[in-house]
């Protein structure tokens, strides 16, 4: 399965999208996790306050019991806030953390279900605001899972007070329950279960949307300010690229005419194969300046993807530095056509090939698929097993000059992303250290068919 268009989505053991590394994880739900525990505390003090009310007002012995657990339930949740602060920033693991924090709050909603009443009680709707942040927190599946745990205990509190195990104190007695029809019970069981799950899919749902809109539009933000900065490296290096070719042409043309016409010296003429091999390198580096500055605009044709890129990977598998490396696996759709100039699509699929292929320690997998999405596009998609990078490496990888290879230039990104943006594309990476990196591009398919 790979990804979508998306640099990087953080996604939870609950949370139905794709992995991503755990600091991501831990980030975004650090600061929710923050306010969770101070909501508790002020909810606790309100409680409390509730509760010292409740005494001073009423003075009756039959609800002196009914006091005596609200301050003991709130001596713990107290309890538990402070243990939760010293923990806070020792915790890795912070999807755990919250749901054991929300599996707990449930279980104190329970309580004050209980001692108010149970089935009668007038607190019931709490277990709907535990599903609703635990959904907020830990995502659709998180919130199913704690509205299946608070059906499960609003029932188990029904069943208790029916076989006379648990008599609830306060409000209403116990034995009225038993005036109640049984089906009437099981309705408003089921109902109160429903709407759990109800409120746990509707709320999963819209924050799972709004994580996936934030974190389109953070790439996006990228995207942008990626573009600009290629804009501006661009014409530096179009306007220095010129000054600096034609000086090279007289400085080479130069060289080859006293080569010519000196007398011949082993030491001068290793000296000038030195000169002329150095301004080879620096008119290839100019070249790749004019190409990132302005790369050509080619001539687009129609293409057949699976035929374009199968004889791109063909001569890839065919070059001897890499081909004893890595096996190449392919998922290319058969009737798919595009418009684009076919060295524009060599030279995107060749450089990213070709980082696969040097990102692999010692022998790997190389993955190229071509699959049609929901936009009328070809998504493509080339993935490697390879070492990774780390989320700082991945900020600077479409930098102009910027490489962790001893040798190369740092531009073969930043000419495909040129590349792919003169076709209304952009380029997409995932990667996580020790578990490989997927770079992908679309591209809009033809509704012409080649000839």
């Amino acid at each position: 399965m790979f990804p979508q268009r998306f640099d990087s989505i953080p996604v939870y053991p609950f949370s139905s999208g794709s992995p991503v590394n755990k600091a991501d994880a831990a980030g975004h739900i650090h600061p929710k996790l923050k306010w969770l525990m101070f909501a508790r505390l002020i909810f606790t003090i309100f409680l409390l306050g509730s509760t010292l009310y409740l005494q001073y007002q009423s003075k009756e012995p039959s609800i002196s019991a009914f006091i005596t657990i609200l301050y003991l339930l709130i001596a713990v949740i107290f309890f538990l806030s402070l243990l939760y602060a010293m923990m806070f920033d020792r915790i890795e693991r912070h999807w755990l953390f919250a749901f054991i924090q929300i599996a707990l709050d449930s279980f104190i909603v329970s309580m004050i279900v209980l001692i108010t009443g149970g089935f009668f009680s007038i607190f019931s709707f709490l277990y709907l605001v535990i599903v609703i942040y635990a959904s907020m927190i830990l995502y659709l599946r998180g919130g199913i899972a704690l509205a299946v745990l608070c059906g499960l205990q609003y029932a188990a509190i029904v069943f208790l007070q029916l076989v006379d195990v648990a008599e609830s104190v306060g409000i209403n007695d116990g034995a009225a329950l038993h005036q109640i029809g049984y089906l009437q019970i099981i309705l408003k069981v089921g109902i109160t279960t429903i709407a759990c799950f109800a409120v746990a899919v509707l709320s999963g749902l819209l924050t799972e949307q709004n994580r996936k809109t934030q974190s389109d539009l953070r790439a996006m933000e990228m995207h942008v300010k990626r573009v600009e900065k290629m804009a501006y490296m661009g014409e530096m290096a179009a306007g220095l690229a010129h000054e600096i070719k034609n000086p090279l042409a007289s400085v080479v043309g130069c060289i080859q005419l006293l080569k010519e016409e000196l007398r011949y010296d082993p030491d001068h003429q290793r000296l000038m194969e030195i000169v002329l091999r150095e301004t080879d390198r620096l008119g290839h580096l100019v070249n790749e300046f004019l190409l990132f500055a302005r790369p050509p605009a080619g001539k687009p044709e129609l293409l057949n993807v699976k035929q374009a890129i199968e004889e791109i990977v063909g001569l890839f598998e065919k070059d001897t530095n890499y081909s004893h490396r890595f096996t190449l696996k392919k998922e290319i759709i058969a009737d798919a056509t595009i418009l684009m100039d076919t060295g524009h699509l060599r030279q995107v699929l060749w450089n990213l090939l070709l980082n696969a292929a040097e990102a692999l320690q010692g022998e790997g997998t190389i993955e190229i698929t071509a699959i049609p999405d929901s936009n009328d596009e070809v998504s493509i998609h080339v993935r490697d097993n390879g070492c990774g990078m780390t989320p700082e490496t991945i900020q600077k990888i479409f930098d102009p000059f910027f490489t962790t290879k001893s040798e190369g230039t740092g531009l073969g990104l930043s000419i495909v992303h040129r590349i792919l943006e003169a076709y209304d594309s952009r380029l997409d990476v995932q990667s996580q250290p020790e578990h490989g990196t997927t770079f992908s591009f679309s591209l809009k398919r033809s509704d012409k068919v080649k000839v």
